[in-house]
């Protein structure tokens, strides 16, 4: 996987295995790679923030995905290789493509039940309930035009998972243009 310079984009509900494959992958060999956790930019706001799942969230969550844009580009332009993960929906798309960097986009999708179990075994600050989970599953249900960025990984351990992540971007079929 010689991808310096580019960013993935490793998108999904809750519970779909984001944060583990992009932190598995920037520990691969070769180029440099750095591991992108959106959800520390959310965790930063320390007064005034908005669970992102909420409607009112919406200028907080364009503002935080414009700062996670604007630092994986400084990664990028530095030569490395970008695992970005987070609950990226299509709508916040705009702010990594106006950086002019080679950008792929890749939507896991575990089954819902998996994605809940996943959530509600974590515990302590993490993304528990059930109902929120599942909501945010059934966003990722019809993506339109990004509905080809969806990776099916019913079935997959972490392993698994991520060795499909990694034959999806070699492919080329999860780039966005």
């Amino acid at each position: 996987m010689d991808l310096a310079g580019h960013i993935a984009i490793i998108s999904g509900s809750p519970g779909s295995g984001k944060t583990t494959v992009a932190d598995a992958m920037a520990h691969l060999p070769g180029v440099p790679k750095v591991h992108v956790h959106s959800d520390d930019f959310w965790g930063n706001i320390k007064h005034g923030h908005i669970p992102p799942w909420l409607p009112e969230s919406d200028e907080q969550n364009r503002m935080v995905m414009q700062i996670a844009a604007d630092v994986s580009a400084s990664y990028a332009r530095h030569g490395y290789f970008v695992a970005l993960d987070g609950v990226v929906r299509p709508w916040w798309l705009p702010a990594f493509e106006a950086l002019g960097l080679p950008l792929h986009y890749l939507v896991l999708r575990p089954p819902v039940e998996e994605a809940i179990a996943r959530c509600t075994a974590r515990g302590g600050d993490s993304l528990t309930d059930p109902a929120v989970v599942a909501d945010l599953h059934g966003q990722f249900a019809d993506l339109g035009v990004y509905g080809r960025h969806v990776l099916d990984i019913t079935g997959l351990d972490r392993t698994g998972t991520l060795d499909a992540v990694i034959a999806a971007l070699d492919s080329g079929a999860y780039r966005l243009t």
